[in-house]
């Protein structure tokens, strides 16, 4: 599900000699070293800012809160990310070398002037399936009918004899591939491996735009993927050895909105897994995410309280202004207000993003209506410290929901200790999901196999 783009950026006073460079370096996690780029602006007039780049984690221009020069050092402070770098300047002011700290971890980290450090980053998990693999796995293609695109994907069938219940996945928010790949992590090749093993037919799907996918991620809303799930749907009941009045569908985040979404339209999926799907409006949901996030990053109330009022603000002028100029001249001076130390091109960028398609449709969508007219059996989950999607707020509107309009078949369930990934985790900040080896909780999977088997029982 997506995450606020904008946050706060402080003051501070320029110091002699400059630092206003590119910056890169690898921070060595557990698991894997993760690489990163800070850039670092002196203005003529004004602070010192600094931005974070993470490509592997798809963050950009992330503003850090902080920027103070002391003599030979340099310290960097996010309050949103819960961290803090200090650091030596070196002697020539090519390197930085220091401490980051974040949420109660710290790791050794060394930043230098100029071009990406060379690392060689592992490519696997520990739960990665591992071949040979004990079942049929097949690169598929099928057409959206309405998009007119086509749409390629893995299918994978169960040993011996068919036919199979069936499952697709349906991605979340953001350019995915089909194994949903974030940080290393592979949560949808996990999830096709474990669910094949016990006899069900899984196909998993490039976004469109993304891997082999055609068409253009950039300018569609989430009805258009809601198309595309619904293309996967019939090709896969379409499948020879694949039983086609057994096929269901499994969302994650946006992905699980969608499959709730899939079971009010003609042809449904004959059983709904939702993996932190959201039961409440967009609007609704970012404004609990923020809290949620900046709240556990250990941000002081009052300066919550503030960026409520502002997210708030920029959700109204998106709401009530149609078009984009004028939309994001209107944004941008509210983003400047709590991000002072940001350029203004990168508060563009931010006030674009939220005026894209999918951002516009995302705030107004409701599912309510939507959920009142699902009939088919539904599986809703949510991990207790998923910050993204709160449990609370969305689990009990999906229910109820689904109640309302008689599906007598409705089970809800908070999982302990998982975060917005399902991954078992200490705080369910994002800034955490690259650092933990475990992908997709053993304990979920086996509560989605066995409901999926419950369900699919000839």
């Amino acid at each position: 599900m997506a995450l606020l783009p904008f946050y706060a950026a402080a003051q501070t006073t320029p110091a002699a000699g400059s630092l206003a460079d590119t910056w890169n370096g690898a921070l060595e996690l557990p698991n894997s070293p993760l690489l990163l780029t800070i850039t670092l602006a002196e203005p003529p007039t004004g602070p010192r800012t600094a931005t974070l780049n993470v490509p592997i984690q798809k963050l950009a221009n992330f503003a850090f809160s902080g920027v103070e020069v002391k003599g030979d050092s340099l310290i960097l402070l996010s309050d949103f990310l819960g961290l803090r770098y200090a650091s030596r300047i070196s002697a020539d002011r090519q390197e930085l070398t220091g401490i980051w700290k974040q949420n109660g971890e710290k790791w050794p980290l060394t930043l230098r002037r100029g071009a990406p450090v060379a690392v060689q980053v592992p490519v696997t998990r520990p739960q990665d399936p591992v071949l040979p693999l004990p079942y049929q796995e097949q690169e598929v293609a099928f057409l959206n009918p309405t998009s007119k695109q086509k749409l390629a994907g893995t299918l994978t069938l169960p040993a011996g004899k068919g036919p199979f219940p069936a499952v697709v996945l349906v991605s979340g928010s953001g350019p995915q591939d089909r194994d949903e790949t974030i940080l290393n992590h592979r949560p949808f090749r996990v999830l096709a491996d474990y669910l094949t093993r016990r006899g069900i037919a899984v196909l998993r799907y490039d976004d469109r735009g993304i891997g082999k996918s055609e068409g253009t991620y950039a300018t569609a809303t989430t009805s258009d993927f809601l198309t595309d799930a619904q293309a996967a749907l019939a090709f896969l009941r379409a499948q020879p050895g694949v039983q086609p009045k057994r096929v269901g569908m499994l969302g994650h985040s946006e992905g699980g909105t969608i499959a709730l979404l899939a079971g009010a339209q003609l042809q449904p999926p004959a059983f709904i897994v939702s993996l932190a799907g959201m039961g409440v409006s967009g609007s609704t949901l970012l404004l609990r995410q923020q809290a949620d996030l900046l709240r556990t990053a250990g941000l002081d109330t009052a300066r919550m309280r503030q960026m409520r009022q502002t997210q708030e603000a920029i959700l109204q002028i998106i709401r009530t202004t149609p078009d984009n100029p004028p939309a994001i001249a209107r944004v941008v001076p509210l983003l400047k207000q709590a991000s002072p130390g940001v350029t203004e091109s990168v508060l563009t960028v931010m006030a674009t993003q939220m005026t894209s398609p999918w951002y516009r449709t995302f705030l107004t969508l409701d599912p309510q209506p939507m959920l009142n007219k699902v009939r088919v059996p539904v599986l809703a989950l949510n991990g207790s410290k998923d910050l993204q999607v709160a449990p609370d707020l969305n689990l009990s509107a999906i229910e109820k929901a689904l109640k309302d309009g008689k599906n007598r078949n409705v089970t809800v369930q908070q999982l302990e200790g998982l975060n917005h990934l399902f991954q078992t985790a200490q705080t369910g900040l994002p800034s955490e999901y690259g650092q933990l080896s475990e992908t997709f909780a053993p304990a979920a999977l086996e509560i989605i196999g066995n409901w999926i088997a419950t369900q699919t029982k000839r």
